[in-house]
């Protein structure tokens, strides 16, 4: 019998091909798999995936309507390059919902959670004097889903949340590109775990949105400085 598709998983549940196929396509588009600029068709990402032409067909043009990709003259789609206005409205949202996160944790966090997030950083330092900025982004990652944990009992909060980390992880690898943006990162939240322990709220807020701007700015710099 001849091999499937490496990546034909898509068919193997009860929810819908279409909406699979739409969710498929979009994790790779803002996860960066699928990259900007790249060129798309309904051929081969059908072939890719293991579904017929007609669900990738509705799913090119629903991810079209949300921006992702954009129509070419002749044929397909290409993956949509991040404006300045996308990455600063991504941003923007982003600061206002973790800083008033962050402010409703302070009452929350334990020494336990301190421990885990002391453990991140410093794990995200030995990275970076290895230059690993995988490693690096994984341990950020950590704790900043470590804060995100403690507003759980937040459910709206905490689902607009998961949804923003979803656009922003098209933006991962241009917010730590170098070893002075990686550093900032990790002194940011150095600067977030004093004002946990002081148990300021709108110090935690202030220092969290400032945290964000800083990473906006490293983004901004790594997908503009040439422009």
């Amino acid at each position: 019998m001849p091999n499937k598709p490496a990546e034909a998983t898509v068919k193997k549940n009860s929810v819908p091909v279409r909406e699979r196929t739409y969710e498929y396509l979009k994790e790779r588009l803002l996860s960066g798999r699928l990259e900007p600029g790249e060129r798309l068709t309904e051929e081969n990402l059908a072939a890719r995936i293991g579904v017929s032409r007609t669900p990738v067909r509705e799913a090119l043009h629903k991810l079209e309507q949300e921006g992702l990709v954009k129509p070419l003259e002749t044929r397909g789609f290409i993956v949509t390059p991040s404006s300045r206005e996308e990455i600063e409205e991504l941003f923007a949202i982003r600061s206002i919902l973790e800083g008033f996160a962050l402010r409703c944790a302070v009452e929350k966090i334990t020494e336990t959670d301190f421990e885990r997030l002391e453990d991140f950083i410093q794990k995200a330092e030995e990275a970076l004097k290895q230059r690993n900025f995988e490693k690096i982004y994984r341990y950020n990652t950590k704790f900043h889903d470590t804060l995100h944990g403690m507003v759980s009992d937040m459910p709206r909060l905490h689902s607009m949340m998961a949804d923003m980390r979803k656009y922003v992880l098209r933006h991962r690898k241009d917010t730590l590109h170098s070893e002075d943006s990686a550093r900032r990162a990790i002194e940011g939240h150095r600067k977030i775990m004093l004002a946990l322990r002081l148990k300021e709220p709108e110090l935690c807020e202030r220092i969290m949105r400032k945290h964000i701007q800083e990473s906006m700015d490293d983004a901004l710099e790594a997908s503009f400085s040439e422009c």
